[in-house]
C-alpha cells in the first residue's frame, strides 16, 4: 500500500499593529488586498478582518511544504510592513481585548447570526492539516485509529495561554473557547462512515446545521476533499514545529491506513480517555500527565512519545521520517510556544513591567518567531526541561 500520502496545510494568522502590538479593529483595504494578491488562490478570509488564512496547495513532501510556508510568511510580512503591520501565528493573540470588525461574507455573517456572543469571542487561529485517505479505506475507521493520539498533537502545538489580555492558566485557551461552540470538540462515537453520514444527515434534515462542514470537530472527514482534516492544533509560530506536527499526523494516518482493521480497538473507554487527555493537554500542554488505555499509571509526555515511536516506528522508517520523534522531543525540551510565552511574560513582570508591557514582550517574540527570526533572549532556549 502507498503510504506516501499527499497532504495540505491551512494556517490562520493574526494581523498585528507593530506600534500598539494589538490587532487593528479593521486593517486597511490596501493591506488586505496586498495579502490577497500575494497568496492568490490560496488566500482565504477568516471570521474577522484582521485575520488572514492560507490554504496551501497539495504537497507530496515535507521539504516542499517547508519551502512554501517560508515563502508565504515572508511574503505576507513584506506586504504588511508598509502599512505598519506584522504577521503573528499563535492560537490566541496575547493583547486582543477590543471588539474586532467581522468579515463581510455571507458565511461568516450567518455564523455571527446563529452563534452571537460565542462567534464574536472566537478570535482564534488554528493549524489545520489535511491528509489523503485512499478511496478503498473508510475514513471514519481510520479516524478512530488516530483519535487517541490527538491530545499529543494539541500539547505540542499549544500556543494560547493568554486571553483578553490576561494569563488564562491554560496552555491552549483556544481549545477552551472552542468548547463554547457545538460540534467543535471530540467527535461523537461513530463506527464508520455510514454512521457518520447518518448523523450529519439528521442534523441537516432538522435544520441543526446549514452544511456538512458545520461539524467542526477536532478531526473530521473533510466534506470537500478525500482527506482526514486535523483541527485540534493551535497555530504555531515556529515553522519547524508546524512541520513536526504535520509529519506526525501524516504518519499516524499512514499507519492507520495500513492496518487490516483500522479503528477496531476504538471503544467507549477509548472515547472517554481521549476526552480526559484532551482536557489535560489544553490545561497543561506538554507538561501534562496522560492516560494510556490499559495502563493505570499516567505517563509524562516523554514516555508517551516513546510509546508513539514504538507504535509508529516501522511506518516512520518507510516514510523516511524517523527523525520526527526527535523533533517532537525538541519541542518538549525547549518548551512549547505556550511555555515560552508564559516565561517571557513572568520575566517581564519580575523586571517591573506593567501587564501591558509584559504582554508586549510576548507579542514581539511571537512576531519574530512567525517571521523566522532567532529567539531574542537566550534564556528562553530551554524553559520546560522535560525529557
Amino acid at each position: 500500500m502507498n503510504r506516501h500520502l499527499k497532504f495540505g496545510i491551512e494556517e490562520e494568522y493574526f494581523v498585528t499593529d507593530l506600534q500598539t502590538r494589538c490587532m487593528p479593529e479593521q486593517p486597511s483595504l490596501a493591506a488586505v488586498q496586498a495579502c490577497r494578491v500575494e497568496l492568490g488562490e490560496h488566500f482565504a478570509h477568516e471570521m474577522f478582518q484582521s485575520q488572514v488564512e492560507m490554504a496551501s496547495p497539495i504537497f507530496q513532501s515535507l521539504p516542499e511544504a517547508a519551502e512554501y510556508l517560508n515563502q508565504v510568511r515572508t511574503g505576507l510580512n513584506q506586504c504588511l510592513a508598509p502599512h505598519g503591520l506584522g504577521l503573528l501565528s499563535a492560537g490566541s493573540h496575547p493583547m486582543t481585548t477590543q471588539v474586532l470588525q467581522p468579515t463581510d461574507e455571507l458565511h461568516f455573517q450567518q455564523l455571527f447570526d446563529d452563534y452571537q456572543r460565542v462567534a464574536r469571542r472566537s478570535v482564534l487561529s488554528g493549524l489545520h492539516v489535511h491528509v489523503e485517505v485512499p478511496v478503498d479505506r473508510d475514513r471514519v475507521r481510520v479516524m478512530n485509529e488516530v483519535l487517541p493520539w490527538l491530545p499529543m498533537l494539541l500539547a505540542l502545538s499549544a500556543s494560547s495561554p493568554f486571553w483578553n489580555g490576561a494569563y488564562s492558566g491554560f496552555s491552549s485557551y483556544r481549545q477552551v473557547a472552542c468548547d463554547e461552540w457545538p460540534r467543535m470538540g471530540v467527535p461523537e462515537f461513530f463506527k464508520d462512515e455510514a454512521a457518520f453520514a447518518s448523523y450529519v444527515g439528521m442534523l441537516m434534515r432538522t435544520g441543526s446545521i446549514h452544511q456538512p462542514s458545520d461539524c467542526w470537530w477536532v478531526i473530521r472527514p473533510s466534506s470537500r476533499y478525500p482527506t482526514l482534516e486535523l483541527r485540534i492544533c493551535d497555530a504555531c509560530p515556529r515553522i519547524e514545529d508546524v512541520l513536526c506536527i504535520v509529519s506526525l499526523f501524516r504518519l499516524m494516518v499512514a499507519h492507520a491506513v495500513a492496518q487490516p482493521g483500522p479503528g477496531d480497538n476504538y471503544s467507549l473507554m477509548s472515547h472517554w480517555i481521549l476526552k480526559e487527555n484532551r482536557w489535560r493537554a489544553k490545561r497543561h500542554g506538554s507538561l501534562a500527565e496522560f492516560i494510556a488505555e490499559g495502563q493505570e499509571q499516567p505517563m509524562l509526555m516523554g514516555e508517551w512519545l516513546t510509546l508513539a515511536e514504538q507504535t509508529f516506528g516501522e511506518t516512520a522508517a518507510q516514510l523516511g521520517v524517523e527523525d520526527v520523534f526527535t523533533q517532537a522531543r525538541r519541542i518538549v525540551q525547549e518548551g512549547t510556544s505556550a511555555d515560552r510565552q508564559v516565561v517571557l511574560y513572568e520575566q517581564g513582570l519580575l523586571l517591573g513591567d506593567s501587564i501591558e508591557e509584559a504582554l508586549g514582550r510576548v507579542v514581539d517574540q511571537l512576531l519574530a518567531e512567525t517571521a523566522g527570526m532567532p529567539v531574542a533572549d537566550p534564556t528562553l532556549q530551554q524553559v520546560a526541561g522535560g525529557p
